[in-house]
Order: structure tokens, then sequence, then C-alpha cells
């Protein structure tokens, strides 16, 4: 019954390849047109992958088009039944209407969770691949995979750059000269940038020792923000955000599919799942409305991206960065526990009432 169900799925042609060309033709073809410029003018093009990139496509592309292919699938396997006038010979045949229904779980997944599988991983493959082989760090070219004392080396070697660009909570022992004449912002006469708390004044002209020793002490404080950064997604981050784009797509495809054979026909059902995704979740998101917190906390969408892997670009917009999940403190509060519960909920309930439809259906 399941082969069955798949092999009616799979023979819509026109439904399948609008799903190979969201999930896997829109990432492929921009990460290639990225190949193809960096080639032809590296100087003018960046590298076609790196940690940017992926973070960029995992969160504003792949993240929600995959939720929109999988609901597409899932009304479609919901009411094709209906739209084909086979129902009737299938309820004819005296198979149970809820083996019927529950067929096209295993059926629509074991399509759309490969084709998710393969849109990612082409990115994951060029974003590691196609990395940039030099670390920009606070506008400074840094090496890369320094350890800590590699790190503060490096910095005593390139006090400059150090001591001028990089970020520092404490005080310094010199004047060091970082700006052009003139004296702009933060500059003090002659173009020198007296760099430290608010209100103090240092005089003292520095040695190339105490210059080394300013620069080791602003690298020890910045190593742990340093390390952070990398140039291409780790192996870690990658399976986590694998696995997580795959529960999107499967809350996708079974609530599509419960809400297909609610409402017998699948375009009006896409229509809300679409809006559901692109207006709804992100409005959600960021309005805090004082008397329906626990309503907005309900919303499926809300709950999948409090799950969001640490080190993601925040998926409405804002935040994660190597630092990790900084942008998910946008999202109405809601504990581990509670996220995971109403994702269960959402499974369990439209399950549930697309099987009852099915089952109380006229034939």
């Amino acid at each position: 019954m399941i082969a069955t169900r798949f092999m009616e799925l799979r023979k819509r042609r026109g439904l399948m390849v609008a799903l190979i060309l969201v999930t896997i033709g829109i990432p492929a073809v921009f990460l290639l047109i990225r190949l193809l410029l960096h080639a032809f003018a590296p100087h003018s093009y960046g590298p076609a992958g790196g940690y940017d990139i992926y973070t960029g496509l995992v969160a504003g592309v792949l993240y929600v088009f995959g939720f929109i292919v999988a609901a597409t699938l899932g009304c479609t396997a919901g009411s094709i039944d209906l739209s084909e006038g086979m129902f009737r010979h299938l309820v004819v045949t005296g198979r149970s209407r809820l083996a019927l229904y529950l067929a096209r779980i295993p059926a629509g997944l074991a399509i759309i969770v490969p084709l998710v599988a393969i849109g990612f991983t082409v990115v994951c493959a060029v974003c590691v691949f196609a990395a940039p082989t030099q670390l920009n760090y606070q506008a400074v070219h840094v090496p890369t995979g320094l350890s800590r004392t590699g790190f503060e080396s490096w910095a005593a070697d390139h006090p400059d750059p150090v001591i001028c660009d990089f970020p520092y909570n404490g005080p310094i022992t010199a004047n060091v000269p970082c700006g052009g004449p003139g004296g702009g912002p933060g500059e003090g006469p002659g173009g020198v940038i007296v760099k430290g708390p608010p209100g103090t004044s240092v005089s003292v002209q520095p040695t190339p020792a105490m210059t080394r020793a300013q620069a080791v002490r602003i690298a020890r404080q910045d190593y742990s923000d340093y390390a952070r950064t990398f140039l291409y997604p780790s192996t870690s981050l990658m399976i986590r955000t694998g696995l997580w784009l795959e529960l999107e797509a499967i809350v996708g495809f079974i609530v599509g599919l419960g809400l297909g054979s609610l409402l017998g026909q699948r375009t009006v059902g896409v229509i809300m799942m679409i809006v559901l995704e692109i207006i709804l979740t992100p409005i959600l998101s960021r309005a805090h409305i004082p008397h329906l917190v626990n309503l907005q906390r309900a919303v499926v969408g809300l709950a999948v991206a409090h799950l969001e892997p640490s080190g993601l670009g925040f998926v409405f917009g804002g935040g994660g960065g190597p630092g990790g999940g900084q942008g998910t403190s946008r999202l109405v509060p809601e504990t581990t526990t509670v996220a995971v519960c109403i994702i269960v909920a959402w499974l369990v309930g439209w399950t549930v009432l697309g099987a009852w439809r099915m089952m109380t259906r006229d034939a």
C-alpha cells in the first residue's frame, strides 16, 4: 500500500519537477553562478562558499522553501484521491480508510526527505570546498586555526592592526598612531587614537616592547571570539542543521497532508500553508502581544525556530553568527520542552484530523 501511494505521487511529473527545482535547483544554480563569477573575476567576487553563504542559504532559502514544498506535497497527497475521482474506487475495495491515509505519510516522506537532504548536501559541499582561504576578523586578515599561543604570537608580530582594530575592554598603556592626519572621530592630535576606558588620557609614547605587550593583551582577551569564527561550517553544525531542516520538512508535509485531507483540495491548503510560513510566523515571532503570548507559542513555526542550531543565522532575520543562537532571543520566550510538545501536538493533531475526515467522508 505504501509503495502504491509512493508511485502515485512520483508519477505526477509536474509536481516532482517543481519539488526538485525548488529544493535542489535554487541553491545549486545560485552556487554555480557564484563559482563562475569567482572563477572569472576573483578580485571582484568573493569565494562561492564559506560560513556566511551557508547561513544565508540555510536560513533564507532551504528553511522556508523546504517547508513550502513539503506542505505542497502533503496537500497533494491528502487530496489526490478526491481530485482525481479515485476515492470511491478505493473505498469499494474494502481497504481500511485509516490505513489508506496513514500509508501516505511514509510514502510522502520517502520523497521529500531525500530531496531536502540532497539540496542541503549540495550547499554543504560547496560551502566547505569553496570556502575562503583567509579569515577576515575585525577587518584584519588573520591566519586561521591558531591556538591561543599562536594567536598571541601573531598579534605580537602585527601590533598596529591588533591595537587599532581589535575590540578591547581594558587600559591602554600608550598612544598608538592609527589614523591619518587631521584627528578624525576618536583620534587625538596628529591622528593618534587613544584606546581605553572613557575619560582616560594617556600621553606615554610607546616603545616596541610596550606595543607588542599591549597587542598580546588584546589578543588574549579576543581569542575566544576569534576561535568561534570559522571560514566554513563545522561538521557538528552541518549535522544539527540537516536534522533541523528535515524536521521542518516533516512538519510541513504532515500538516499539509492533514489540511489537504480536511479541505478535500490542494490549492487552498497550499495557499494557507504559504501564508502561515511567510507572513504569520515571521510577524508573530517579533510581535509580543501580552494577552496572546500562549497563542503565539502555539504556532508550530515558532516552535521549530526555537530548536534552531546555535551558530546559525536567525531564520526570521538578524542574530545567529558564529557566536551562535543570539537571534532566537527575538522570539516569544519559550522553553525547549514546550517547543517540542507543540511540534508533537501539531503532528498528532493534524494526523488525527486528516484521518478522521477521510474516515467520515462520503464515498
